[in-house]
């Protein structure tokens, strides 16, 4: 079947049987790699993209489900909170192997977006669904904290 897909602001038209995940469609039809298979049943977060601008899993959420939603992945991701979590990233040297950082990185953005100011227990209560195999769950969580100080300052 055919769909239309607003992916980072540009309209697609793509080919897909129903029931295809939309990480497969974003990753082998459109060839945007930054989205990453993780373990295909939603439980660890590597697939989050945002719809509509909310955190989802990409890999549960199916192409016939987006209809005109917009969709969002790590290579359009641009917003105060986006720029924030990068240069807290960087300055933090957050990323270990990096695999698991495109879905953090896009939970953390909708954390933000959500409360600018998360308590440590929101950020653990927010990101528990991104797992990381290095474990820098540590350095995650500062990287949110300073993300939340620099849109303050």
């Amino acid at each position: 079947m055919q769909y239309s897909l607003q992916l980072n602001g540009k309209a697609h038209s793509v080919e897909a049987e129903p029931g295809t995940p939309l990480l497969w469609v974003i990753r082998d039809e459109l060839k945007l790699t930054g989205t990453k298979f993780g373990c295909g049943v939603a439980s660890c977060g590597a697939c989050t993209v945002h719809l509509d601008g909310e955190p989802v899993r990409s890999c549960q959420t199916f192409i016939e489900d987006v209809g005109d939603s917009q969709v969002t992945t790590i290579e359009g991701l641009e917003s105060k909170e986006a720029a924030a979590v990068q240069q807290a990233w960087v300055e933090l040297d957050v990323v270990q192997c990096g695999y698991c950082q495109s879905g953090q990185v896009m939970s953390a953005v909708g954390l933000l977006k959500e409360n600018p100011k998360p308590s440590v227990a929101e950020i653990d209560e927010y990101m528990w669904g991104n797992a990381c195999r290095c474990a820098t769950y540590q350095r995650i969580r500062a990287g949110v904290q300073r993300a939340s100080e620099i849109m303050e300052g």
